[in-house]
């Protein structure tokens, strides 16, 4: 029987009076425009390519890689650099997993970020009954994240990704992880209400001003100091306070020390610049002002012959730490003036309580740092100046350093053993957050992911150095590299190995040692596969000619330099967490 065309009318008039409707999809990306988040790091897969289609397709970048844990190093790293969460996404179980190595260590390092990732449906899981890469990802999240979060129903997405935002950013930093269930993309809800459900971050990482009793304590501490030290930590480059700590640095005339991503907030050049004399300036200062330092074993933590004090006993020395996380001080030893706030206000306050006649670091003490650097650079000189042949970590070294010397701009990613340990010391940045590397964990594999990041979020020219072995963890990203056309300019120390290519394997069997790997790799090779530009360098002057054509071209670029294969030490100079080489040196 046909309608008669009064029922026509009124369906036809009841379906215009519905709603629109949105879905998860578009609801998640909404969430994110909301808070001006307009990058998305990630590899696709069930169930999320359609999520990063319409990313794309709603004016959000998607930089897509080969890897899931480079896509969450690179959302680590652009939090460091912006303030901003960097957000990863991944698919679930095993590219969750794979994400998992850098949220753990966006955590310890304090970087912004949230790791995305889809994930089996609750009632499934919960009942083990055998989904599509089924996992409890978000209980596995928990030990590795300073959050974690997951969104059931569609409007709670707005509500969800607030959250997650909010947790990243403010106090200490660190890395989130946020569920979505496959079922919640697909959810449903009117425009209008979905609209409604959108929030809007306000003030995420708020003002933590320290109290006026803990800035006079700190106050009087430095006041009693003979040979005084300022310690800068990455936290110091990720507050982003760089006037107030120069000014600070400057009219007290004490010497600071940065450690390696706090390098640049000060160009390294300054004369107060302490690095030249790390060992002297530790083990003498008798008070330290840590200043988003942290006590852990890149500084031995704070006790020990580093410090001037006996095996690990804790060192006479007087501490002043500012640090937004109370729980952190007293970690390794006694902190007598705790400020806890925000660097940025801990050093303002600190200023403003400073009196007019407060007295600079005494001259004794000053004169005794500079000519203990003027020693130091004097005995480096000889290795840096040297000319062997084949090239080893300090003649190829010198090269990158005169060439960063002239692109003070560029980013420096820098990991490996020997690579990482002597370029810290060899190469000089002049301005702050250039420098990234593997920091607070020392966890190898990060580079590919940190120079993608880094050069998608500033668009800035980046130059990665990278130890053979470290490559070896992130290398098929060079392909990303391509794909993207980014200015990155990849120098692999090539010495055949891990640490070096000398070991033998001492059954005379025909495996390799444990450190050795194919000689004379042509890594080089790779990148032109995929069409970009490849170098194979044995000397220093071909080295510095080919770094500075790739800074200039913005072409990717990746530079195989030839290194003597005798020339690495075990661990680079940190043999002593070795217990086998410990034991042989002892």
């Amino acid at each position: 029987m046909e309608q008669s065309t009064v029922q026509i009318a009124t369906e036809e008039m009841a379906m215009n009076q519905k709603p629109s409707l949105t879905d998860g999809f578009h609801l998640v990306i909404d969430a994110l425009k909301a808070n001006d988040i307009d990058t998305i790091f990630g590899l696709v897969g069930i169930p999320i390519t359609d999520l990063a289609r319409l990313a794309q397709a709603q004016g959000l970048r998607f930089i897509g890689f080969r890897h899931e844990q480079q896509a969450a190093n690179a959302a680590a790293i652009a939090g460091f650099i912006t303030q901003k969460p960097g957000i990863a996404l991944t698919v679930s179980a095993p590219g969750f997993l794979n994400g998992l190595v850098a949220l753990a260590n966006a955590t310890v390092n304090c970087f912004p970020m949230i790791l995305i990732s889809g994930s089996s449906e609750r009632e499934i899981v919960d009942l083990q009954q055998g989904d599509y890469e089924e996992m409890d990802q978000l209980n596995i999240a928990k030990p590795f994240a300073k959050a974690s979060y997951r969104i059931n129903h569609i409007e709670d997405i707005g509500i969800g990704f607030a959250r997650a935002i909010r947790a990243a950013v403010s106090g200490r930093p660190g890395g989130v992880y946020l569920d979505l269930p496959a079922k919640l993309l697909a959810q449903t809800m009117p425009i209008e209400a979905a609209r409604r459900s959108l929030v809007k971050v306000i003030d995420p990482a708020p003002r933590q001003i320290p109290s006026a009793e803990a800035v006079a304590r700190a106050i009087e501490v430095l006041k009693s100091a003979k040979r005084p030290l300022i310690l800068l930590g990455k936290g110091a480059a990720y507050a982003q306070a760089d006037a107030v700590i120069a000014t600070l640095i400057e009219r007290s005339g004490i010497p600071y020390l940065p450690m390696s991503m706090a390098k640049g907030l000060l160009p390294d050049t300054h004369p107060q610049s302490a690095s030249a004399a790390r060992s002297f300036v530790l083990s003498q200062a008798d008070t330290v002002l840590l200043i988003g330092a942290r006590l852990n074993w890149l500084l031995s933590h704070g006790k020990g012959s580093t410090w001037g004090a006996d095996d690990k006993q804790w060192a006479a020395k007087r501490f002043i730490q500012m640090d937004i996380a109370p729980t952190e001080m007293d970690s390794n030893v006694p902190i007598d003036a705790p400020l806890v706030g925000d660097i940025g206000s801990c050093v303002t306050a600190l200023l403003q309580a400073l009196p007019e006649d407060f007295p600079k670091a005494e001259a004794i003490w000053v004169h005794a740092v500079n000519d203990k650097k003027a020693k130091n650079i004097e005995k480096m000189s000889g290795s840096l100046n040297a000319n062997p042949s084949p090239m080893n970590f300090h003649s190829a070294l010198r090269a990158v350093r005169d060439v960063m010397r002239e692109h003070p701009d560029v980013y420096l990613v820098n990991e490996g053993a020997n690579t990482l340990d002597y370029a810290r010391s060899i190469i000089d940045m002049a301005k702050p957050r250039r420098r990234l590397d593997s920091g607070t964990w020392g966890v190898m594999g990060i580079g590919m992911g940190y120079a993608i990041g880094a050069a998608v979020i500033s668009g800035q020219a980046v130059v990665a150095i990278e130890g053979d072995s470290a490559f070896g963890f992130s290398g098929m990203e060079v392909e990303t590299i391509c794909r993207y056309q980014l200015p990155i300019t990849t120098v692999v120390f090539n010495n055949n190995g891990v640490y070096r290519g000398t070991d033998v394997n001492p059954t005379g069997g025909t495996d390799v040692a444990p450190t050795v790997f194919v000689k004379g790799a042509r890594y080089e090779k790779m990148i032109e596969a995929f069409g970009g530009v490849g170098q194979h360098v044995t000397t220093p002057e071909a080295l510095a000619a080919a770094i500075q054509e790739g800074i200039r071209s913005r072409k990717p670029t990746l530079i195989n330099a030839v290194i003597d294969e005798k020339a690495g030490t075990e661990s680079g100079r940190l043999t002593n967490l070795n217990p086998q080489s410990a034991a042989k040196k002892t």
